[in-house]
């Protein structure tokens, strides 16, 4: 009895180790089979199409020209002997080897009444009267009148510290027609009340309109 039922787990035992052995045979074949058939689908056939290539032709640059120099400019010349044919071209001009400028002229004395000079002043000098005065005084000069001369003629006067007109300078002129002496003689024919610095009366140079109008 013993060795029947050890007989029994004998060939129990093997029917397992034969299934086992069956069973891993097929999976081994299962896998071979399954990786055949993914190689096959993977495979295609790959047709390739002929690609036609054109050629280029190569294209040559062409190098542009140089730009044409500027031309001499013809410089005139006093020489009657040089041709007419003939020009001067530009030459390089030394500034170092030019001349020194000449000195400035010299500056007036302060006490010379022959130049305009500017001294300042709190009150400017008024003509008694107002400049209306002047223009009442004016005479019109008889060739200035044939002529049709009209305009403004400027002078410039020296009024002292008296309110006396001691010179009188031409800025502005209407010609060689006696307007300008006609200007002056009005403007030194009025009392002047002086200009005042600091409450001194001072000598001061001043612009006076004069008009020419006619009636």
């Amino acid at each position: 009895m013993r060795e029947t039922q050890i007989n029994i787990k004998l060939q129990h035992k093997k029917v397992l180790e034969l299934g086992l052995i069956l069973s891993l045979l097929l999976h081994i074949t299962m896998l071979q089979i399954s990786k055949k058939t993914e190689i096959k689908t993977a495979v295609k056939t790959v047709t390739l199409e002929a690609v036609q290539v054109e050629e280029i032709p190569q294209t040559q640059q062409e190098k542009s020209q140089a730009a044409p120099s500027r031309p001499t400019v013809p410089i005139a010349s006093e020489d009657e002997n040089i041709p007419e044919d003939e020009t001067i071209d530009f030459t390089d001009l030394d500034i170092d080897a030019a001349p020194p400028p000449p000195p400035p002229p010299p500056e007036a004395a302060t006490g010379d009444e022959s130049a305009p000079i500017f001294i300042p002043y709190d009150e400017p000098p008024v003509p008694i009267g107002g400049y209306p005065a002047i223009q009442a005084r004016l005479i019109y000069p008889e060739i200035a009148k044939k002529a049709g001369v009209e305009g403004r003629v400027m002078i410039q006067a020296l009024i002292d510290e008296k309110g006396n007109v001691v010179r009188t300078v031409v800025m502005k002129s209407l010609g060689p027609n006696g307007c300008d002496e006609a200007a002056a003689a009005a403007i030194q024919s009025v009392k002047w009340k002086p200009a005042f610095q600091r409450d001194e009366p001072v000598k001061v140079w001043i612009a006076v309109p004069v008009d020419f109008v006619l009636r």
